[in-house]
């Protein structure tokens, strides 16, 4: 920290040395430079050494989507780990967020910055593991431009850019005043949306401010909404599909019995007045349809505001202010609770179904049961959301050299209520215990019994983002092919994260439900510089250095290099190199102990007796993961080349080819652990079942974060555009492709986990947009493309030995017409998906796709009109 100020102090003197003594000398007159992401110096042009896409306000509305993560997703280079609301469950424990995961290499590999600041992380991390910042907390209404820049990009901005940066702009400069309304429907149900905003702005001589208020409102879709998630036994929905399986919980209503001393010694609950149906009945098994009741997307609401406000204080120096806030609510439904083996009924209790049966194997026996509390009612959460970020800040100008410095505040404060459907395990067991609840008979219990039994659940979530950043860039001296430019800065960061669910979590008090606890407090310091060196006429380098020094793990310096050389007007060619770097999230440091009920299978079990008591197939088992303060930072080597090439006046194209080599990448990997260590009883614990050679069930799985793998991946970024102009009107036609030509996931060993072409890996995302325009009217397609992929290695290989086939390509087709002949109207008629098509069928889950990859939403028809006051 010391030796960081004294070399930042004398690099600060340095620069005014040499700023005085070019504003002496340098009598050329200045030219106006505009800010380009991936660089803290201002230019003359958009085009810099880095392949950076940018996409306008109008670019967003053309597509027709409604919120960020639906552009996103859209993308080609967007990949494996960009999730959305998508899928939201019960048992979800970053429910209502989203995020973007450029190359597949995952949403806490891409940093997400607004007006080129970062913004905090969301409270709740992503499926326990996933750090990051919620893209849903801001409006489509308040953005400029999104800029996506597609190298990494620490010597920048930091941490979190090993994949890229993603800086989203924010209007600053409008006139006027603006209102906007639209309302859509999906063609088969659920996901209505209604979104209205409100755009004011005005400016004077001497400052100019921006309003922005937006509401969006949307419905939720179920499961028994659309055909293929309406039933998690997809040999139900695919009868002549041999392969398909039946994924209905082995917790059913009222349930299975079992042996409390071997529970594989189990029979469904056909037993007295409440029995299992003859349908739900598989094996010794009472299973359950969860499926229909559960969220495909939740139901979401959300209220926006922002300010953006620009002050001249004089000719040379000026104040700005951004504000922005959001409360998000989101509503998520689930099947009634399940219970696997926690609640347990002696042998000498009242309601015991076979105290009066001295012939069955039961008879005097303690119980233990797998049954749905579907008595309480299904499970509904309710997430309640609030965001906050203010920035104030100072800039301007000395001789020829730009300055900035501003202070940031952000805050998101989450709280998760469990409203419905969820049992307090301890009351339940005392009802078991006192008779008061019967579990085999359930339309014998009282209300009072199921009020006793079920709770309301409390989890809260707090993020915090504190920063002082200044920087100050402009000329150091001129050389023959033009201006030396020179940029150098700081950044102070504190960083907290609270995610404490309520006391029954941490008493183990709650099932039917996942909550992490996470604690954690950081602060950085980071020191930079870039410099812009014009070589010759047509080629330009950039050099760049950020060291940071970090409170909980140490300290980095990342460096960068890249050109741009343009030999003739029509052509370019560009490439960058630089090292990068991702530290461990304040989650996956500070996570306590926390449950989460991955589907595994226990091969040490069923190598020991094949599959008696199903051994070998894959369940549900309960893995308690924890944090680890001794995790180091994520490391990666990258470079860039690429060439961009003006054909003719109406033709152009740009191709990039990337490579990635990132090392220590943080993560879990439940199954490697149950599979490596499975005997070991430190790491899983099981219980005896009275069966030769058995280890045992397993009871619980003990796994932590760590530096686990190493990942490599390469491929190339097409972009072709072709416009003309004729009298039918003007035409544009964009072509923007990702080809992966190498994707490895190296595991201990140098097990290879995930290669290009498999699970969730298609090789092939492209874009073809069109737009056409002619007096009052306008039009714009696009045609959406994401590849085929391998099938989920657990399924791939079936049982008979033949393999499953690959999981098929998806094709969706989105439209746009808009008509603005009516004085300051613009009226708007649009389809997303426009053939309705199914996303393709996947046997690696119940619901019979790939939610990571593929979307359920089908055809949505929206209008939209907009009046300029």
């Amino acid at each position: 920290m010391k030796h960081s100020t004294i070399k930042l102090t004398l690099l600060a003197t340095a620069i005014s040395s040499s700023m005085a003594v070019h504003a002496q000398s340098n009598e050329i007159s200045q030219v106006e430079r505009i800010q380009v992401t991936g660089s803290h110096i201002k230019r003359t042009d958009m085009e810099g050494p880095s392949p950076v896409t940018s996409l306008s306000a109008e670019d967003i509305s053309n597509t027709g989507v409604t919120d960020l993560i639906g552009l996103f997703t859209k993308l080609p280079m967007a990949g494996q780990g960009t999730f959305s609301t998508q899928g939201n469950s019960s048992d979800g424990t970053g429910n209502g967020g989203s995020s973007v995961s450029l190359r597949g290499l995952g949403a806490d590999s891409t940093l997400i910055l607004v007006n080129g600041r970062r913004i905090s992380v969301s409270p709740f991390a992503n499926e326990i593991d996933t750090a990051f910042v919620d893209i849903n907390n801001i409006p489509i209404a308040a953005i400029k431009r999104v800029d996506i820049l597609k190298d990494g990009a620490s010597a920048t901005y930091g941490s979190d850019a090993i994949a890229g940066v993603i800086n989203i702009i924010l209007k600053d400069d409008y006139n006027g005043l603006e209102v906007t309304t639209r309302i859509g429907d999906t063609a088969d149900g659920g996901g209505k949306e209604a979104n209205t905003s409100l755009l004011f702005g005005s400016s004077s001589e001497n400052a100019s401010h921006t309003f922005v208020l937006d509401y969006f409102d949307r419905e939720e879709i179920l499961n028994a909404d659309r055909f293929y998630t309406s039933s998690a036994n997809q040999t139900a929905l695919r009868p002549n599909d041999l392969y398909a399986t039946d994924g209905r919980s082995s917790s059913g209503y009222p349930g299975t019995i079992a042996l409390a001393s071997n529970n594989s010694i189990r029979v469904p609950d056909t037993f007295g007045n409440d029995v299992c149906p003859a349908e739900d009945i598989v094996g010794t098994l009472c299973r359950y349809d969860y499926a229909p009741m559960g969220s495909t997307v939740p139901a979401s609401e959300r209220v926006s505001f922002m300010y953006m406000g620009k002050f001249e204080i004089n000719n040379e120096l000026r104040a700005f202010i951004e504000l922005n806030g959001q409360n998000s609510k989101t509503t998520i439904r689930g099947a009634a609770s399940p219970s696997f083996n926690e609640l347990f009924m002696s042998a000498d209790n009242a309601n015991h179904p076979f105290a009066d049966d001295p012939t069955s194997q039961f008879y005097q026996q303690e119980l233990t049961m797998r049954r749905r509390l579907v008595e309480i009612g299904n499970r509904e959460k309710r997430v309640d959301s609030d965001y906050y970020r203010s920035v104030l800040g100072l800039q301007g100008e000395i001789a020829e050299w730009s300055w900035e410095a501003a202070y940031s505040y952000i805050k998101s404060d989450s709280i998760e209520r469990g409203v419905n459907g969820f049992p307090n395990s301890r009351r339940t067991q005392e009802a078991i215990d006192s008779g008061l609840w019967n579990p085999f008979e359930p339309s014998s219990n009282s209300q009072a019994a199921l009020d006793f039994i079920e709770t309301q659940t409390t989890r809260y979530g707090k993020s915090t983002s504190r920063s002082f950043d200044g920087k100050i860039s402009g000329p150091i001296m001129d050389m023959s092919a033009g201006e030396l430019m020179l940029a150098v800065g700081a950044e102070y960061r504190e960083e907290t994260i609270s995610d404490n669910p309520d006391d029954q979590f941490l008493r183990g008090d709650v099932f039917g439900t996942e909550a992490t606890q996470a604690n954690g407090e950081r602060d950085n310091t980071s020191i930079f510089a870039e410099l812009a060196i014009p070589i010759t006429n047509t080629l330009n380098v950039q050099v760049a250095v950020r060291h940071e020094d970090y409170s909980d793990f140490g300290t980095t310096t990342d460096p960068k290099v890249a050109f741009i050389w343009t030999p003739t007007d029509e052509l370019s060619v560009r490439g960058s190199y630089g090292t990068a770097f991702r530290a461990p999230s304040l989650s996956q440091i500070g996570l306590g102990s926390t449950d989460e009920s991955p589907s595994l299978v226990d091969t040490v079990r069923c190598d020991a007796i094949g599959n008696v008591d199903q051994a070998c197939e894959l369940f549900e088992y309960t893995a308690i993961l924890a944090g680890n303060p001794n995790l180091g930072p994520e490391e990666s080597k990258s470079y860039n080349l690429g060439v961009i090439y003006e054909v003719t006046d109406n033709i152009d194209f740009s191709v990039d080819y990337y490579n990635y080599d990132i090392e220590n990448v943080i993560g879990k990997d439940t199954q490697f652990v149950f599979t490596t260590q499975g005997g070991n009883p430190a790491v899983v614990d099981r219980l005896a079942t009275g069966i030769e050679n058995d280890p045992g069930q397993v009871i619980n799985i003990f796994d932590r974060f760590e530096n686990l793998f190493d990942l490599k991946t390469s491929g190339l970024d097409l972009d072709l555009g072709y416009r003309v102009s004729t009298d039918m009107g003007d035409f544009k036609l964009n072509y923007v492709l990702n080809y992966v030509l190498n994707y490895e996931d190296i595991r201990t060993g140098g097990r290879i986990d995930t290669q290009e072409g498999g699970f969730e890996q298609p090789q092939v995302r492209w874009t073809t947009a069109g737009s056409w325009v002619k007096d009052d009217w306008s039009a714009n397609f696009a045609i959406n493309y994401v590849g085929e992929f391998e099938e989920d290695a657990a399924v791939r290989i079936r049982t008979d030995g033949t393999i499953a086939p690959d999981i098929d390509a998806m094709i969706t087709v989105d439209t746009v017409v808009n008509f603005s002949g009516i004085d300051n109207t613009t009226l708007t008629l649009g389809v997303t998906n426009l053939f309705n098509e199914e996303p393709p069928f996947s046997y690696n889950s119940w619901t019979g796709y790939v939610l990571g990859t593929h979307n359920a939403q089908g055809r949505f028809m929206y209008a939209q009109a907009t009046y300029r006051f």
